[in-house]
């Protein structure tokens, strides 16, 4: 239940910086006001605990690879753009 009290504008403040805080790019000073602001607001703190879950869940997933004939016509593509003979790629 939200308190009476209870600041949005704070919550949009922190929203701006989730990705960042997760991604530990932010301050110590910044990091402990929103943990402090999620630590009060249950809105907050469950839209930071589905975010870590989403970027754990996107690191699980593995990088596609390109199939050979993908990157063969690339290559020379790239090498036809840079005026040089194709060649085989060393993938």
């Amino acid at each position: 239940m939200p308190h009476e009290d209870h600041n949005h504008a704070d919550c949009l403040a922190m929203f701006e910086k989730l990705s960042a805080y997760i991604d530990n790019e932010l301050d110590p000073v910044t990091c402990k006001d929103i943990e402090k602001h999620a630590s009060t607001c249950t809105a907050c703190q469950a839209c930071l605990e589905t975010l870590k879950q989403t970027v754990a869940l996107c690191k699980e997933v593995p990088d596609p690879q390109p199939r050979e004939a993908f990157s063969r016509r690339l290559n020379q593509l790239i090498q036809k753009m840079a005026g040089e003979p194709a060649s085989k790629p060393n993938l």
